[in-house]
């Protein structure tokens, strides 16, 4: 059998390709896998909380985060649209959302990308947590880029996330603007 060596490589190419794509790898563009951003966290007053970081996976983003100054118990832990906090911090408006799906773990809809887990604050105010996020990435030129052209913020609030349509959260207590490292 007399094989035509340019339709082998293509049909090679075209299987390496198809690999590719079902590891989730991006064949357009590379994500900047092991780059990191953070934010510093602070209260209203503007009082040092700690920090989060942000960890590039190839599928997803590692967020942990290592927070002080909390009151006891569960706090929501969001990601918000703009890159600001102002003394209240609605500067940083409203959950990321690129795609506009609606809010809540428990909500038929889905959660949109600004969702993650409630975080537990100890009796002494300290709060550690890690999160692997799939809807967001470190990537500047992608839709679910959390480091997009007005930014991105950590809000923690002071009541825990219902995982509803409505958060119903209460007052956001730290806030923290994502900066790439």
């Amino acid at each position: 059998m007399n094989v035509n060596p340019r339709l082998a490589f293509i049909v090679a190419l075209s299987a390496f390709l198809v690999m590719l794509g079902a590891m989730g790898c991006d064949t357009e563009e590379s994500l900047p896998v092991g780059e990191q951003a953070g934010a510093e966290m602070i209260s209203p007053d503007g009082a040092a909380m700690g920090t989060v970081t942000l960890t590039q996976g190839p599928n997803g983003v590692l967020v942990s985060a290592d927070v002080s100054g909390l009151a006891p118990g569960w706090h929501a832990f969001h990601l918000h649209g703009v890159g600001e906090c102002s003394p209240d911090f609605t500067a940083a408006g409203g959950h990321f959302a690129p795609d506009e799906t609606g809010h809540g773990f428990m909500d038929e809809g889905g959660a949109h990308p600004g969702d993650m887990p409630n975080i537990h604050a100890a009796a002494d105010g300290t709060a550690r947590a890690e999160v692997f996020h799939k809807a967001i990435t470190l990537a500047p030129d992608r839709d679910n880029s959390i480091l997009d052209e007005d930014g991105s913020a950590i809000i923690i609030h002071e009541k825990p996330d219902t995982y509803g349509d409505d958060p119903a959260a209460g007052d956001r207590v730290s806030c923290g603007v994502i900066t790439a490292n």
